[in-house]
């Protein structure tokens, strides 16, 4: 003990009488704000991801009209939302894109001159909550129909069985898809050569793509189509961009 207080107090003295001292506290006090806010940005995180586990709370509805940007492998795309046109539609789509749902969404089936078609999560432990989480038809509208550039929810042909999936169209599907209940909800208003571009060489899908995809997650996709597109985000456009 006497050792450490003389190795201590020339320590000090070494450094002169004059020069003033850190207050050990300063950087400790500093410390733990860097763990505090780490923390926050943990549970922040945490709380996104229950989020993303319960489809039932999105509960908000959408604007008259909103702006997103999809960031996908080849590029930006803005699309113009319209709730009028299918206000079902309009809200579940709004909802998913503020919980931050769209992260790494793989585009699954992409067939030229047709569609292009994506929405599963690619993580199975929140893609599981999703796959009973429908919501009611919109009435199909003689005003707007699947012509290239809108989006529109997928659906298995039964009634009110909507739940995540969506396809932008490539090509003019108005005459095979309006009466089907395929309406529109959206469309694109900048970033139509992007839209072209997205990769079609797959096609459709053999039955169990989707199946796959659900169960094992975006690792199945990127092992059966190496060259598949992603959709790397979606996020609401500010007026001032």
């Amino acid at each position: 003990m006497f050792r450490i207080v003389i190795i201590l107090a020339i320590a000090i003295s070494s450094f002169g009488c004059s020069k003033k001292f850190k207050p050990l506290g300063l950087g400790l006090n500093k410390a733990s704000k860097n763990i505090k806010k780490r923390f926050r940005q943990d549970q922040d995180q945490d709380s996104d991801r229950e989020a993303l586990k319960n489809p039932d709370a999105l509960t908000d509805t959408a604007p008259d009209e909103f702006k997103v940007k999809i960031t996908t492998t080849k590029g930006d795309i803005i699309l113009k939302v319209t709730r009028e046109w299918a206000p079902n539609g309009a809200d579940r789509f709004y909802n998913m894109v503020k919980i931050g749902y769209f992260e790494d969404i793989a585009i699954f089936r992409a067939i030229e001159g047709f569609m292009f078609q994506f929405g599963v999560h690619g993580d199975p432990e929140i893609s599981k909550h999703w796959r009973g989480a429908n919501f009611e038809d919109d009435p199909i509208r003689e005003d707007v129909g699947n012509e290239p550039g809108f989006i529109t929810f997928a659906h298995t042909g039964e009634a009110n069985s909507r739940s995540v999936q969506f396809f932008i169209n490539l090509g003019d599907n108005r005459r095979k898809l309006d009466h089907l209940k395929f309406t529109p909800f959206g469309n694109v208003v900048e970033g139509m050569e992007v839209v072209n571009k997205i990769n079609t060489e797959y096609g459709e899908n053999r039955n169990r793509e989707q199946a796959r995809l659900q169960m094992d997650g975006n690792d199945y996709i990127r092992e059966v189509m190496p060259n598949a597109d992603f959709i790397e985000s979606i996020t609401f456009v500010t007026e001032d961009e």
